[in-house]
């Protein structure tokens, strides 16, 4: 599946000036010209990384990032801002959880390279998800197996690490003899 990215401005020339600057970049690049339209469109197709301006009419961009990140957990979220302040940057990162903060104007190069590192980002935290759930799984048919076999799990290693087999030699004999019994 092609990554997204949603760029949010409500100036045209912003969003203009931001696909111009990525336009070679390999993934689908989405707009929207305020918060609400963004959330419209956030309801029809996933998005990976979401790139949000925080003076807009209507919603801050800290509180759509905020929407954003309770809505659409796997989402990584970043703000563009012409007016940096340290309430601005708290309240992104506390509210939000913002990924990466830009003060306008923007450095495309930077821009770029963040945006990768976020999809990155956003790759790795799935997986760890993906994974997560596999080993829940998995600790759930050892309990099982655990419940109907008590002791099934309980491994004895040496010093070296081996695994202790606490088999008889006689144990051992039959099944050897019975193998050769088997091969005759």
């Amino acid at each position: 599946m092609e990554q997204r990215v949603l760029f949010v401005d409500d100036e045209p020339a912003m969003i203009c000036a931001l696909k111009r600057a990525l336009r070679k970049e390999p993934y689908e690049i989405l707009t929207a010209n305020s918060a609400e339209e963004a959330l419209r469109l956030l309801e029809k197709k996933p998005v990976d990384v979401v790139v949000s301006d925080e003076q807009m009419p209507g919603m801050s961009g800290s509180d759509f990032i905020a929407v954003v990140r309770r809505k659409y957990p796997d989402t990584v979220q970043m703000l563009l801002t012409g007016h940096a302040s340290l309430e601005v940057a708290v309240r992104a990162i506390n509210v939000g959880e913002v990924y990466r903060f830009f003060t306008k104007p923007f450095d495309p190069v930077d821009l770029a390279v963040s945006i990768h590192q976020a999809l990155r980002h956003k790759d790795l935290i799935v997986q760890s998800r993906r994974l997560l759930r596999k080993v829940r799984s998995q600790a759930a048919v050892l309990r099982e197996l655990e419940s109907s076999n008590p002791g099934i799990t309980q491994v004895r290693r040496d010093a070296d690490g081996s695994i202790v087999v606490d088999e008889t030699r006689e144990d051992l004999e039959g099944l050897i003899r019975s193998m050769r019994a088997a091969a005759d």
